[in-house]
């Protein structure tokens, strides 16, 4: 029998992993030494980065979605079952279905998901753009909106860091350019002492942040959401009245890795080099599901998936590892509705923001649209 690898998730890591694994081990599934399936929980696959610009009617939502079937490689088994159980000792993985899969080799990709309802009052009274039906929703509230109080709220942890900065630049120049923003209060809140985790990155937003003329408040943990009162707390005692609230809700990995006892909080335990599940030498772990404190974002889970692509083709047809992870991000950040720049870093050098420029956010708006290239693998 040939060497089975099973990539649990179907977003862009496991995507990428997959499609990325079919160039390089082209001769051995030929041959049928080798054999990759992908369990998946939808038919579709979705551009999350593009959501940002939902509720600003910048991108049709077509444009977000293509047929996961088509996005793989079809040589790939692509098996719309999710998984409910992992089992390292077995090394078999049990599907809703009842299935069970084994694997020589074991790519868990299982992703993030947000998780207001563990706010009080969160789900009821904030919007946010992290899912297509919340992006809409706050599209027809910003439609509606006159001026008052906006509050830009961000929770920990959360995936696409620098999103929250961007939905603020962003939602400056819109209501600048509806005439609303002389009639308009925005305040941006922080978990820690500073606008952003990354050190550099958050004396950049406060410089910005200062010349437009936004607020904020950091070391602002949210305790609740207030809907009928339009308050928002936090632990520390701070409350802020709103007349609109978008948040970043906080964030959990997928229910089936605490389900199977593999992490606190969905997030996997993973050598933060090799990207290893710590203590295991077949089963790598990929994308938003590993617990290495770098960014969750899509960049992220590229090159994470790009390296477990090179070290699996490796370990099968040579028999030795190829190469670490250098902890590599890339990001683009919108700074407006016409403006963007980019941040650059990995585990020894820290970011630096340039100033924003309309070039990078041609650039931004291009990516865009050669992400299903990057999903394939291509780019």
């Amino acid at each position: 029998m040939g060497k089975r690898i099973l990539i649990v998730g179907g977003g862009l890591a496991g995507t990428i992993v997959a499609n990325g694994l079919c160039r390089q081990l082209g001769q051995e599934l030929r041959d049928g030494s080798v054999s990759i399936t992908v369990l998946g929980t939808s038919d579709t696959h979705l551009y999350q980065p593009g959501l940002l610009y939902v509720p600003f009617g910048r991108i049709r939502e077509s444009e977000l979605f293509r047929e996961q079937r088509k996005v793989l490689d079809r040589r790939v088994p692509y098996l719309i079952d999710p998984a409910t159980n992992i089992d390292l000792e077995a090394k078999e993985v049990t599907t809703e279905s009842g299935k069970t899969l084994g694997y020589d080799y074991l790519v868990i990709a299982t992703g993030s998901r947000i998780m207001p309802q563990n706010v009080p009052g969160m789900a009821e009274g904030a919007h946010w753009f992290y899912d297509l039906e919340g992006a809409r929703r706050m599209r027809d509230a910003l439609d509606a909106f006159e001026g008052g109080k906006i509050v830009v709220n961000v929770n920990a942890p959360h995936k696409c860091p620098v999103a929250p900065l961007e939905i603020t630049f962003m939602l400056y120049d819109y209501l600048t350019a509806k005439g609303l923003m002389k009639k308009t209060e925005i305040t941006y809140t922080y978990p820690i002492g500073r606008l952003h985790a990354l050190e550099p990155v958050g004396e950049w937003a406060q410089g910005e942040m200062d010349r437009l003329g936004l607020k904020y408040e950091t070391f602002f943990n949210t305790k609740e959401v207030d809907s009928k009162a339009k308050t928002i707390s936090s632990e520390e005692g701070t409350t802020f009245d709103y007349d609109l609230l978008v948040t970043i809700p906080p964030h959990q990995g997928a229910q089936v890795i605490e389900d199977s006892g593999l992490g606190t909080g969905g997030w996997v335990p993973t050598d933060r080099e090799k990207l290893l599940h710590d203590g295991s030498t077949d089963v790598f772990v990929v994308g938003d599901t590993t617990n290495i404190p770098i960014s969750k974002a899509g960049s992220t889970a590229h090159f994470e998936a790009d390296t477990v692509v090179d070290n699996l083709s490796s370990l099968i047809t040579e028999g030795r590892w190829a190469r670490n992870y250098d902890g590599k991000v890339f990001c683009f950040v919108e700074t407006g509705m016409d403006t963007g720049t980019y941040v650059w870093f990995n585990y020894t050098t820290p970011p630096n923001p340039g100033p924003p420029s309309q070039m990078v956010h041609w650039f931004k708006l291009a990516y865009n649209r050669l992400y299903w290239l990057s999903a394939r693998g291509l780019l």
